[in-house]
């Protein structure tokens, strides 16, 4: 795969109304999902869990690509195909999750650091064997009226960009994902403050490994208030300071910026993304999603677990990702909620 292999691949994932979802949950997180749902988290069923999203019909309109766990990229469906093949089927790219997670960073204070980089190029040439065609790494950056600290920005900002070029040199297009998390009670404005310059610090190191951001794609926050902060910034307040910090720190070649959720339920997570889109200031990226769970939880709940409740559960996920996909397009409005969800 050449560097303009890797462009158009990293374009068709943003392609007009479309997006991600991400499905790469590590084992601990998606039992905790499915322990929430009263449904044991064996191996069959956390396949079973993927699979619902995987088969539901006609998602391809609305999904470009899924991000997949190991576990995930290396199991079969109940009918016999791989999960990865089942996709690429569909017309939608696999990827794969290969960071190994955070460890708290020596000498901080709270703070984390993101491992996997030692034997990854032989694991990108496993995954892109498998059929993998991109891949993601995420770090993450806690807020306070002190932190993040140079220390943590500048190791998470190295390590991304090591991930980006290896993934490159491996022939998968990166997706960069630097979380300023929402957890906290810090105001829209240290938010913004905060995500500029883990941005700032990302895309120089990115420069300094020779990474090709027409090649890349990058998963941030959206910018907005702490979870704990008293005073709630409205929907548009949200929209503008996330528009103002991209255009200020994240260079127009790079193809597509997907919002991960961070936590926000799905209502919240899709007016937003609407309202940024709907903003007339020039945007040179495009804007779409790659939501976990803001996309999984409707779906989830109304599954739980049981064959019976199947097709309801993707009618379910299907609604969600038509109303992700407006909102990419900034055509969601709150009357497609009371629209039915079919498949």
């Amino acid at each position: 795969m050449t560097a303009t292999d890797l462009k158009m691949t990293a374009r068709a994932l943003v392609g007009a109304g479309k997006g991600l979802l991400a499905a790469d949950e590590t084992l601990q997180t998606v039992s905790k999902r499915l322990d929430a749902a009263s449904i044991a988290s064996t191996p069959d069923n956390r396949r079973a869990y993927r699979e619902l999203f995987f088969t539901t019909p006609g998602i391809s309109e609305f999904i470009s690509g899924v991000i997949l766990h190991d576990e995930t990229i290396r199991q079969n469906s109940s009918s016999g195909p791989a999960f990865i093949d089942l996709l690429l089927r569909h017309g939608i790219l696999a990827g794969v999750k290969v960071d190994d997670g955070t460890r708290a960073l020596a000498g901080s204070r709270g703070e984390a650091i993101t491992e996997g980089l030692d034997g990854l190029n032989d694991r990108l040439a496993e995954y892109r064997e498998l059929g993998a065609r991109f891949a993601k790494w995420r770090a993450v950056f806690v807020v306070s009226g002190t932190l993040p600290s140079a220390a943590c920005t500048h190791a998470n900002a190295h390590a991304l960009a090591r991930y980006a070029a290896m993934c490159q040199e491996q022939r998968l297009v990166p997706i960069v994902e630097p979380e300023v998390l929402m957890e906290g009670a810090h105001s829209i404005e240290r938010c913004e403050d905060v995500t500029g310059e883990v941005l700032h610090a990302v895309f120089d190191a990115l420069h300094d490994q020779g990474v090709y951001l027409e090649a890349m794609l990058l998963k941030p926050n959206m910018v907005t208030a702490g979870s704990e902060y008293a005073i709630r910034p409205t929907i548009e307040d949200v929209a503008t300071a996330t528009v103002r910090c991209f255009r200020r720190h994240v260079p127009a070649a790079v193809p597509g910026i997907v919002f991960l959720s961070g936590g926000q339920d799905h209502l919240a997570a899709t007016t937003y993304l609407n309202a940024i889109n709907r903003l007339t200031t020039p945007k040179p990226w495009t804007l779409t999603f790659s939501f976990g769970r803001a996309l999984q939880n409707e779906a989830l709940m109304e599954w739980r677990g049981k064959s019976a409740n199947l097709k309801t559960a993707q009618a379910a996920f299907a609604h969600r990702a038509r109303c992700c996909s407006a909102a990419a397009l900034g055509r969601y409005t709150s009357a497609m909620e009371r629209e039915p969800a079919t498949v």
